[in-house]
């Protein structure tokens, strides 16, 4: 860890090498669940952005992972995932302190970065291209090649987890990437080098870098050195980005925001639904994009599901990530700010708050678990991405009233559908405008399940399969035998 830390100093790791901050610059790294000062993380500048992109381009432009015999470059992938599961523990906890999640979920970020690298080294040997039949005098056929240099910007929310949801794709398929890490929490996804560097990845495929998202951040993704953006985050900074992308035509993949609803039909279980928003709303502190943010109910059982979750809202432990409770911070007392005045403004529009509704007093970011109750649907609370541990209840009569609803937001991530009828849950999922459906359990799924939005939830997929394609792209060459 010597090379990582220097002087209670997190560097970057910039094409194989741990390097400080350009001039010497760093930034402060908050405990939210303390509101203290952490720990300080090298700020990448000018400098450190140029070596990275042209170490990036220089080991593309080599071959050393493309032109890699696809067998050892999937061991090399597998070898990655060994090392990640090595560092767990203390990555775990660094990312618990400084991003304020519970330390069992900032462990089983390290252990879900591995598996992305076992699954998608798993498959580094078998992407193949077809032939096309022309006839006689013909021979044409596909391949598949990576695109080069993929610039990848993570969110603080996962930053473990989906900086390997990206980058080990892109690394199964041979590109060099340039990873732009969150500012809040940079410390455990630049650990991420460390099993990069152990498990002896080319110097010069992988750099990830700690700066200021309107400095570097903005300068990388409009960048003509850059073959591809890869983006995680909120909806005006995807925008701001396919912007920046449009001069130099950059191909991009966004994931960005949701207000996604589940839809509790009158059989519902409701051990089922309130299993599924404990996690799917509380679970680190509702900043997930993903969230279960709104939850649809059946008239005849509103009453009761609102009653539950109130119960389970303020029957929630509290405190810092390191005592695992059922609730911990925010990630920032800006983000808590933000939090409690978009709930503050829900009772304007006829909500009801039935739990929670502010902040806690307490050190740290803490925002109460907040059920509000009879919420409109176009309301700016049922409208607007709060990312924070906020749900918001509303009663239907019919099954179209309750999609309309459903598919009444610009967002389109995900949803899900609680009901034991399963035609009516299979009817119900064809028609909700979303790129994942959940039947019966939020969070359905894993790594093998391909994810995306439609709408301002972004385009493409990542996880599964169908991601790695996003990696790569089709040339196809035909050749005259005449």
């Amino acid at each position: 860890m010597s090379d990582f830390l220097k002087n209670g100093l997190a560097r970057n790791y910039l094409a194989g090498r741990w390097v400080d901050g350009d001039n010497g610059a760093s930034m402060p790294v908050e405990d939210p669940g303390l509101g203290e000062h952490l720990a300080d993380a090298a700020l990448a500048g000018d400098q450190s952005l140029a070596q990275a992109l042209d170490s990036a381009r220089a080991t593309f432009e080599r071959g050393d992972l493309a032109d890699m015999n696809p067998h050892a470059r999937s061991r090399l992938m597998m070898r990655v995932a060994a090392e990640i599961r090595e560092i767990a523990k203390e990555g775990g906890d660094l990312l618990c302190r400084e991003s304020g999640k519970s330390l069992e979920a900032a462990e089983d970020e390290f252990e879900e970065a591995a598996q992305y690298f076992e699954y998608y080294g798993g498959m580094a040997d078998k992407i193949e291209g077809k032939s096309i039949p022309l006839g006689p005098d013909y021979a044409d056929y596909t391949v598949y090649e990576p695109y080069g240099v993929s610039a990848q910007i993570v969110p603080w929310n996962f930053p473990v987890s989906i900086a390997a949801r990206s980058l080990a794709p892109a690394l199964a398929a041979g590109n060099s990437v340039v990873v732009k890490s969150p500012e809040l929490d940079p410390i455990g996804i630049a650990m991420l080098g460390l099993a990069l560097e152990r498990a002896d990845v080319p110097a010069g495929a992988v750099s990830i870098l700690n700066g200021v998202g309107s400095d570097i951040g903005a300068k990388l993704v409009s960048s003509p050195k850059v073959d591809q953006i890869v983006f995680t985050g909120s909806v005006p900074t995807g925008q701001a980005i396919l912007r920046a992308a449009a001069g130099p035509v950059i191909p991009s993949l966004m994931e960005l925001g949701g207000k996604s609803a589940a839809i509790a039909f009158d059989d519902a279980n409701l051990d089922t639904l309130m299993s599924s928003l404990q996690s799917g709303i509380f679970y680190n502190a509702g900043q997930v994009c993903s969230a279960m943010s709104r939850v649809l109910v059946h008239r005849s059982i509103y009453d009761q599901a609102v009653e539950q979750a109130a119960a389970l809202a303020d029957g929630l432990s509290v405190g810092h990530g390191l005592e695992n409770p059922g609730l911990t911070p925010v990630i920032s007392a800006l983000q808590l700010s933000r939090v409690e005045e978009v709930t503050s403004t829900a009772t304007q529009h006829g909500s009801r708050i039935a739990a929670g509704g502010s902040a806690l007093d307490r050190n740290g970011y803490f925002m109460a678990a907040t059920i509000l109750a009879d919420v409109d649907p176009g309301s700016r609370v049922a409208q607007e991405e709060i990312f924070g541990p906020v749900v918001c209840f509303t009663p239907f009569d019919t099954e179209d009233e309750a999609i309309a609803m459903a598919n009444g937001t610009e967002f389109g991530l995900v949803a899900g559908v609680f009901t034991r009828d399963l035609a009516r849950a299979h009817r119900t999922a064809r028609k909700l405008r979303a790129g994942q459906v959940f039947v019966n359990e939020w969070f359905a799924g894993g790594i093998s399940t391909p994810f995306g939005g439609v709408g301002k939830s972004g385009f493409g997929r990542e996880k599964g399969l169908e991601a790695l394609f996003n990696y790569v792209r089709t040339k196809n060459i035909a050749i005259s035998l005449k």
